[in-house]
C-alpha cells in the first residue's frame, strides 16, 4: 500500500510538472517569450491540478471506485469527474481574479503585492459577467486535463489488476508444481512408495489378484500427482477416486487399525477443487492419526453443500499438535485457496473433540 501511494505521488508531481514544461515549451515555440504572468499562472495551474487531483482520487477510494469498476457504477464516476473539474475551473478562475494574474489594461499595470480585492469586489465581478466568463472559458480547457488525468489513473489500475491477475496464475502454476513435486517425493520415500511396495510383495504370494490391484492402485495415484499441475480445478468425485486408491493401499499396511467411513452427498460429487487437495488433507490425517497414536483410527471424509458453498471435512482419529498447522501441506493448501479464490474460500484444522481432529474445507460454488 506504501509503495503503492509512493508511485502515486511521484507519477502525480512528475505529470503535472510536465504538463508545464509542455505548455511553457509550446510558449517559446509559437508565441513569444512568456510573461512573468504567464508563468505565475502555469504554476497556479499545476498547484490547483495536483490538489484538486489528489482529492478526487480520495474520493473514488472512499466510494470504492477504483478501477476495476463494475460497469452499473461508471456513472457515478462521471458525476465526480464532472465536479471537479467545475471545481477547478472556478477556483482557478477566482484566483487569477484575486491575484490579478492577467494582462493588465490601461494604467493598471503589475501585480500589486498584497490581497486588493476584497470578497465584495470578487462577487460584483462575478456580478460582472467577467470571472464567469473565465470560469466558462476554464471549464471547456480544463475539463479535458481532468478527463486526461482521470483516463490515464484509470488505465493504469486496469494494467495492475491484469499484472495481478497474470502473476497470481504465474504463482499459482509454480505452486502446483512444487505441489507435486513434493508430493511425489513423499511417495518415494520410505513413508509411503517403500512400505506400499513391501506390502504389495507381501501380498505376490497370499493373494496375487488384490496385488495386482494395488499395482493398479498405486500407478493411478503416481499419474495424478504428475498430472497435477496440468489442470487448475477437477471434480470430487475424480479426487475422491484417486483417494480411494490411496487410502486402499494404506490399508494393506494397517488392515484393521484403519477404519475409513465416507458421508458424501450425491449432489457435490461434480462440484470443483484444486485437484490433489483431498488427498494432501487425507495424508496429513493418516500422518498424524495412525502415524503418531497406539490403536485404532477412524478417517471420516465429509463432503455436503451448505449455503451454497461445497463444505469438505476430513474428521481423524488424535490430538491436534500445534506444530501440524505449519506443514508443507497445509500451507500449500492454504495458499492455493487464497490464489484461487481470494477470500472466498476457508481452511482450517481444528479440535473438534477430545480424541478428534477436524480438516474443513470451504469453497464457494461458482
Amino acid at each position: 500500500m506504501k509503495k503503492n501511494s509512493r508511485i502515486f505521488w511521484i507519477c502525480q508531481i512528475a505529470g503535472w510538472l510536465s504538463y508545464a514544461l509542455a505548455i511553457v515549451f509550446f510558449a517559446y515555440v509559437l508565441e513569444r517569450q512568456p510573461s512573468d504572468i504567464f508563468l505565475k499562472r502555469i504554476m497556479m495551474s499545476v498547484v490547483l491540478g495536483i490538489l484538486t487531483t489528489s482529492i478526487l482520487r480520495f474520493a473514488i477510494i472512499q466510494n470504492n471506485l477504483r478501477p476495476p469498476t463494475p460497469s452499473s457504477k461508471w456513472w457515478r464516476i462521471f458525476l465526480l469527474v464532472l465536479s471537479f473539474s467545475v471545481i477547478y475551473s472556478f477556483i482557478s478562475a477566482s484566483f487569477i481574479e484575486i491575484l490579478r494574474l492577467y494582462e493588465p489594461r490601461g494604467a493598471a499595470k503589475g501585480i500589486k503585492n498584497e490581497f486588493v480585492l476584497s470578497i465584495s469586489e470578487i462577487i460584483l465581478k462575478w456580478n460582472g459577467g467577467r470571472v464567469a466568463k473565465r470560469f466558462l472559458f476554464g471549464l471547456i480547457f480544463d475539463t479535458p486535463i481532468i478527463l486526461v488525468w482521470i483516463s490515464i489513473y484509470i488505465l493504469w489500475h486496469y494494467i495492475e489488476f491484469t499484472n495481478s491477475e497474470a502473476i497470481n496464475k504465474i504463482k499459482l502454476e509454480s505452486l502446483i508444481k512444487e505441489l507435486e513435486l513434493k508430493t511425489i517425493k513423499s511417495q518415494i520415500n520410505p513413508h509411503f512408495i517403500f512400505n506400499a511396495l513391501n506390502s504389495i510383495r507381501a501380498l505376490v504370494d497370499e493373494d496375487p489378484k488384490r496385488a495386482r490391484q494395488a499395482i493398479t492402485e498405486l500407478s493411478n495415484i503416481l499419474r495424478s500427482s504428475i498430472q497435477a499441475d496440468k489442470i487448475e480445478i477437477t471434480s470430487l468425485e475424480k479426487e475422491l477416486a484417486i483417494v480411494k486408491d490411496y487410502l486402499a493401499l494404506e490399508f494393506i499396511r494397517f488392515a484393521d487399525r484403519l477404519k475409513i467411513v465416507y458421508e458424501i452427498e450425491a449432489p457435490s460429487l461434480q462440484n470443483q477443487l484444486p485437484p490433489m487437495m483431498l488427498q494432501t488433507l487425507v495424508e496429513n490425517a493418516i500422518k498424524h492419526g495412525l502415524g503418531k497414536q497406539p490403536g485404532d483410527c477412524i478417517i471420516k471424509i465429509i463432503s455436503k453443500i451448505e449455503n451454497n458453498k461445497h463444505v469438505l471435512k476430513v474428521v481423524n482419529t488424535g490430538i491436534l499438535q500445534p506444530a501440524e498447522n505449519d506443514g508443507f501441506g497445509l500451507q500449500s493448501t492454504k495458499e492455493r485457496l487464497n490464489i484461487l479464490y481470494g477470500g472466498e474460500a476457508l481452511f482450517e484444522i481444528y479440535q473438534c473433540e477430545t480424541n478428534q481432529v477436524t480438516a474443513k474445507l470451504i469453497i464457494p460454488i461458482h
